[in-house]
């Protein structure tokens, strides 16, 4: 005799409320959570060591590095931001679960920027929520420009592009416009940024628009800096 077990949720939706509790839990202690997806090898840490290096001097910052081994992206990192390793040993993404785990590691303090930057994989991450509030694909030239047609659902998921390593396209074959065309055929609305991490290039403009939408973020829940 089979015995039919009913849940009343699905794991899915447990997934989605667990990752909206997550969300507000941030907003209410002003801290604007920014995710980072990408193919191993973009420059995403490169990246958010630039990043920090802008908004350190006059907000708090966060960063989760997540890795499948070795914490050598969060030894980058610590010398200018609060930072913590994430190690999945094997696993593909990063889980909401243990990034709460991990969160405490940084400190009681409240951040105003927490950076999570996820396993370099296109696929797998795109798929799961970890309550940010800004999901960024980070896209280098070195890939090609053939990425958004072959890995929709991450682009899909996201709301911004960063194409970085633009001071390498006199030497590879990547058409920023066709990468630009291909990504809004997928998600029309997002936004892009051309930097060059390693030079710092368009680095400026992506902190402002990352400064811009955490006052978007305090305004619609009542805060204030």
């Amino acid at each position: 005799m089979s015995t039919e077990i009913i849940l009343e949720k699905d794991i899915r939706t447990l997934r989605r409320e667990s990752a909206a509790a997550f969300q507000q839990r941030m907003e209410r202690q002003g801290t604007f959570v920014v995710r980072l997806l990408s193919s191993p090898g973009s420059g995403k840490t490169t990246l958010l060591e630039q990043t920090a290096r802008r908004l350190g001097d006059e907000y708090r910052v966060g960063v989760l590095v997540g890795d499948i081994a070795t914490e050598r992206d969060a030894e980058r990192l610590a010398p200018l931001a609060a930072t913590a390793q994430i190690t999945t040993g094997g696993a593909c993404h990063l889980e909401l679960p243990l990034v709460e785990k991990i969160l405490p590691q940084l400190g009681e303090e409240a951040f105003d920027f927490l950076f999570i930057e996820d396993v370099g994989n296109l696929v797998c991450p795109a798929s799961h929520d970890l309550g940010e509030h800004f999901r960024v694909l980070v896209l280098s030239t070195t890939e090609g420009d053939d990425k958004p047609g072959k890995y929709p659902k991450a682009f899909r998921t996201s709301q911004a592009v960063v194409i970085n390593k633009i001071d390498l396209l006199p030497y590879v074959p990547f058409s920023v416009e066709q990468a630009i065309a291909d990504a809004k055929d997928v998600q029309g609305e997002l936004v892009f940024f051309p930097v060059c991490a390693l030079r710092g290039e368009g680095v400026d403009a992506w902190c402002d628009s990352l400064v811009e939408r955490r006052r978007q973020m305090l305004t619609k829940n009542g805060g204030k800096e």
